[in-house]
């Protein structure tokens, strides 16, 4: 279950709710929502640690990204980032997010050092971007 604005740690899935500011936790089991999170303005993207330990959340109109902690649900930090967050990936060892950030002020992309949350470095891109991925190459 991984898709633009939803992405999941079990037991749970995350949904951005771009219209309220927040995040819906549902429970992957019941299939109901169990919490309501809320976070910067205009939240899109949703990226997951593979470690399930948090949660990252694009805010679109607040440029910024949220930083949520599993266990509790709780925000513990909030990041600033480009113009316009919108996608987001999480390296597979944890140690990065990649947000894109894609309003014409910046399209680029900031990259989210998770051990303090702070942005390391900000590569420009082209016009508009909206998605990452990360590729492990073995």
């Amino acid at each position: 279950m991984l898709c633009a604005g939803i992405a999941s740690a079990e037991p749970f899935a995350y949904i951005a709710n771009a219209g309220s500011n927040n995040v819906s936790i549902i429970g992957i089991s019941t299939r109901e929502v169990v919490d309501t999170v809320g976070v910067g303005s205009n939240s899109q993207g949703v990226a997951v640690t593979p470690d399930g330990d948090f949660v990252y959340v694009a805010n679109t109109a607040s440029n910024t990204v949220s930083v949520m902690r599993t266990p509790d649900n709780s925000v513990v930090d909030t990041v600033d980032v480009g113009v316009s967050a919108i996608g987001m990936a999480v390296t597979p060892d944890d140690a990065f997010v990649y947000v894109a950030n894609t309003n014409r002020l910046s399209d680029n992309v900031s990259v989210i050092r998770t051990s303090d949350d702070t942005v390391v470095a900000t590569v420009g891109v082209r016009l508009g971007p909206r998605g990452v991925d990360i590729a492990e190459i073995s």
